[in-house]
């Protein structure tokens, strides 16, 4: 089993998983491998006995990451770790200790902040639209993530927001968090800061959560905040064994709170502490990395991504420049189609953008070729009624004796739901949900042999549960924000202009230096081809400063030419003429 959870790893990844004891860095550039070392490391644990995995806890920021790292345990031979969120693991801890503490159940979870947040402005005469109680929400978020006291925030965040000015904002807040207590609920952070002040206040519980967990991991530690910082070193005490793992060029949530500075700062903080840094990308091919090296040179953290591979990549990385932002949408869909009537599977296709806004002309602009999409961070596959329905109906069929064979069965049962061999016309309703039930079928057809309708059906609820949702055979539309940890071997990055990135508010050097980190999250998502672009538009954007700072040189030396400006509707390549702007300031 030891022999398993070394194999296949390089030297830096193997000086990682087996470096058991002790404080431990893992400084993993993008596309180096840091799920596998962060569960092959606990594996390598857990076989050489070092470990024993009830008491490991092992952190990260998604449920889809936790599960992830579940699932590639129990690949390796592993079950029993607890893989969680942060969120996840404290409420757990809530929801057991609570009725000790209190003599209580523990209180209910507010489902909607910016409903209750409506409700409480009433309370007090306000009447902010919906945009303005979303924002004011994430300020909630923001300021108890940094673990600040509402008088804090004021004097923090002195500004206001929208038509509110802090004292209205501290107004709201305070109306806010007494109509919650009334009401017994407990919002999102109020979860972590809950059971951070059981453990500082009741030494019992901090003695139970010490004695449980011996051994620590914490994924993407970059984006930790104060408050999750402080709940891990409660969670933690005077055990030595921990292990972080980060990247601080893929900090993207610093508006959320995250603060890269505890994993910039580990060594210092932990002296004795081994750093591993792994910088062979097993991703891209060499001129992409090129181009995200020469972004990021230079800035905290920043990492030097090697290629694994020798080869070069079919095309090297372009830019794009178009008139407008209809012809840019149009542009990249032909690039699409073209791919795809070259036998590329449409799932290996990726187009990222800033903000959510850009994604409905890039949706027509697809449909008007035949093209679907999926836009990442939509509904949730099993929460889709087509879904839904598919697998009621399914388990119902699992019940009566099979007329056929397994997989010809579920194709029955999907057909009785409207499903086809053929795909609609995309673009619309009847095509997103032909393209789920056409996921269900992959799924059945790669089963293992044997597989019965009632077993499906059991592993179809089992994926619900943790979020593990199949590929659905479409080009993938995400914000840059929603595409981090994810991978495609094409990606088109458009919008690569002044106001759209970096946006238009990113107005502070620490504001804007959040945006070249996005776009260097954007640029390391793709593995073998990378095109970006950008559109002059209505208001005669210029290409992002982000375009300079890469440079004509690295283009070149990579086999590319930059665009100098916008000429014709179609879009076209000329050579980058800008200069290079000074890092030092924000532009």
């Amino acid at each position: 089993m030891s022999d398993r959870a070394l194999a296949g790893l390089d030297e830096r990844q193997r000086e990682a998983v087996t470096t058991l004891r002790g404080p431990l860095v893992v400084l993993a550039g993008a596309g180096t491998g840091k799920t596998r070392v962060i569960t092959h490391r606990i594996a390598h644990g857990v076989d050489t006995g070092a470990y024993s995995p009830g008491r490991v806890m092992a952190v990260t920021f998604t449920a889809k990451a936790a599960g992830e790292m579940r699932g590639r345990l129990r690949a390796l031979g592993v079950d029993g770790v607890a893989a969680r969120t942060f969120h996840a693991a404290a409420l757990a801890q809530v929801n057991y200790f609570w009725p000790t503490v209190a003599g209580d159940t523990a209180p209910s979870i507010v489902d909607n902040k910016v409903r209750l947040l409506a409700h409480a402005a009433d309370g007090i005469g306000l009447e902010p639209d919906t945009a303005t109680l979303r924002d004011v929400a994430s300020e909630i978020e923001w300021r108890k993530v940094s673990m600040l006291s509402i008088d804090q925030y004021a004097a923090a965040r002195p500004s206001g927001v929208g038509r509110l000015d802090v004292s209205r904002v501290v107004d709201l807040q305070r109306a806010y968090e007494k109509l919650k207590d009334e009401r017994r609920k407990l919002d999102f952070e109020d979860v972590l800061l809950a059971c951070a002040g059981m453990l500082e206040a009741e030494p019992r519980v901090l003695a139970s959560v010490h004695e449980q967990y011996r051994h620590f991991t914490v994924d993407e530690f970059q984006d930790v905040s104060p408050l999750q910082h402080r709940l891990l070193e409660l969670w933690r005490g005077d055990r030595r064994d921990i292990c972080v793992v980060g990247d601080a060029s893929q900090t993207i949530y610093s508006f959320a709170g995250a603060d890269s500075r505890f994993l910039l700062e580990f060594a210092a903080a932990h002296p004795d502490a081994r750093v591993v840094r792994l910088e062979t990308n097993y991703r891209s091919d060499a001129a992409i990395l090129a181009v995200a090296n020469e972004l990021m040179r230079g800035r905290p953290g920043a990492l030097e991504l090697a290629p694994a591979r020798a080869e070069r990549g079919p095309e090297p990385p372009t830019v794009t420049a178009y008139e407008d932002d209809a012809a840019e949408a149009a542009g990249v869909a032909e690039a699409v189609a073209v791919r795809i009537a070259a036998g590329v599977d449409p799932r290996e296709i990726a187009v990222l953008y800033r903000a959510h806004s850009q994604s409905p002309e890039l949706v027509r602009a697809l449909a008007e070729r035949g093209i679907a999409a999926s836009v990442l961070g939509g509904r949730r596959f099993f929460d889709m009624p087509e879904v839904r329905q598919a697998v009621m109906a399914l388990r119902g069929a699992s019940v009566a004796p099979l007329e056929s064979g397994f997989i010809d069965a579920v194709r029955d049962v999907l057909r009785s739901l409207g499903f086809t061999d053929e795909p609609p016309q995309a673009g619309g309703a009847l095509r997103d949900a032909w393209e789920a039930r056409a996921a269900i079928l992959r799924l059945a057809q790669e089963s293992p042999a044997g597989t019965s309708l009632r077993q499906f059906t059991d592993e179809l609820q089992a994926r619900a549960r943790t979020q593990h949702e199949p590929a659905l055979r479409t080009v993938t539309l995400a914000t840059l924000h929603a595409a981090k940890g994810l991978e495609w071997p094409y990606v088109h990055l458009l919008g690569l202009a002044e106001g759209l990135l970096p946006i238009s508010y990113a107005t502070t050097f620490e504001q804007a230096d959040e945006e070249r980190r996005l776009a260097y999250v954007g640029i390391t998502r793709a593995g073998r081809v990378l095109t970006m672009s950008w559109s002059r538009g209505l208001r005669d954007r210029q290409p992002s400063r982000f375009l300079r700072e890469i440079g004509s040189g690295t283009l070149r030396a990579a086999g590319a030419a930059a665009s100098s400006g916008a000429r014709n509707a179609r879009g076209g390549s000329a050579t980058w003429t800008g200069s290079r702007p000074d890092r030092g300031r924000a532009h």
